[in-house]
């Protein structure tokens, strides 16, 4: 049997930017998405602490360092730059590998969105 726990985790993280013409997706720092092993493209679930939406989207990487969380196309509309959120990938595993496996959980400096 296979369960659906969660992988990564980037706690409280600034939304940076908000682009509605783009074609979708949400834009991390790639030392923030490495750190959580988080890869492009990877499906990822967003939730803002401000307002209360759940959303999910692909990443796409973002400049090393430049702390950057954009929001892209639809997913603009769900977010205000200054929001925090908290980005989670989920993984399928063996029930009895699940038990043991340990997520990677980042907590950013909530000033920079950045590795402290």
């Amino acid at each position: 049997m296979l369960v659906q726990v969660v992988k990564s985790k980037i706690h409280r993280v600034k939304v940076t930017g908000a682009d509605l013409n783009y074609i979708g997706s949400i834009t991390i720092d790639k030392d923030l998405m490495d750190a959580a092993n988080i890869i492009e493209g990877e499906r990822v679930q967003i939730v803002n602490n401000n307002n209360g939406e759940r959303l999910e989207t692909y990443v796409i990487p973002g400049a090393c360092g430049s702390g950057e969380i954009t929001l892209n196309g639809a997913a603009a509309r769900r977010v205000a730059v200054g929001d925090v959120l908290i980005l989670i990938a989920y993984a399928f595993m063996d029930f009895e590998e699940a038990k043991t496996f340990k997520p990677a959980l980042v907590f950013p400096n909530e000033m920079t969105n950045t590795l402290t």
